[in-house]
């Protein structure tokens, strides 16, 4: 079998050795990206413009008299809640081997990421969040329709890498509302593979616009916004 063109087909497509073995890889990518993309569909919805179902004073999730949480309803809750836990002692990666001893004998610290991650919410978005709130459900958006259409695929899958790490940061192992730290890992790992993948060149439409760079580069047309196109998907 003949290798395909780098602008038509799957990169490194030369290398299975039958036509099964590249649908498969076309379809398991296909099925990663459009269910990643799916899922932040799906997330669009509990924190819709223009107030993100936050209250009307835009009130966020804190600390109560006692030091207990205090949440409050829609995405000013949420990030209240990645405030709170901001300078509490947390690890990820956890592996509790061995099930009599205290805490988990292999784990990553994150202490400086959550406290570089809390100063950017105390400082950034809380003050702004009646602008930032759109760039947060905008930026959603994009993946959701960058990974479904196999559009600029690399670019959305690097904005999921970049969403879904600070989710795992900020949410990820926290006790209340318990989230399941694997949850956001796992949902930032695919984020990873499917950046390295570049989904849209297995399916959707940048197969279509990279063949046109391809053909116009052997034209010796182009230049510099196509050369970054290319990255991009």
């Amino acid at each position: 079998m003949s290798q395909t063109n780098a602008g038509e087909g799957p990169p490194g497509s030369g290398m299975y050795r039958t036509r099964l073995e590249r649908t498969l890889v076309v379809v398991v990518v296909a099925v990663a990206s459009i269910g990643m993309g799916y899922l932040f569909f799906t997330q669009l919805w509990w924190k819709l413009p223009p107030d993100f179902r936050c209250t009307q004073d835009f009130a966020f999730s804190e600390a109560g008299p006692e030091g207990n949480l205090v949440r409050e309803p829609g995405l000013c809750g949420w990030i209240g809640i990645e405030a709170f836990y901001a300078d509490q002692p947390r690890e990820l990666f956890s592996a509790d081997i061995v099930r009599d001893n205290d805490g988990a004998e292999l784990s990553i610290p994150i202490g400086l990421a959550q406290q570089a991650n809390g100063a950017f919410i105390e400082n950034v978005v809380k003050p702004n969040i009646r602008w930032f709130g759109y760039v947060i459900w905008t930026t959603e958006a994009f993946i959701f329709l960058s990974l479904s259409l196999g559009f600029l695929s690399r670019l959305g899958a690097l904005a999921a890498v970049g969403i879904s790490g600070q989710l795992m940061i900020g949410l990820a192992g926290i006790p209340e509302p318990y989230e399941w730290e694997w949850s956001y890992q796992t949902i930032f790992i695919l984020a990873v593979l499917l950046f390295g993948l570049a989904p849209g060149r297995y399916f959707g439409l940048d197969r279509l616009l990279r063949r046109r760079l391809f053909a116009r580069r052997e034209e010796g047309q182009g230049g510099f916004p196509d050369r970054l196109l290319l990255l991009l998907t």
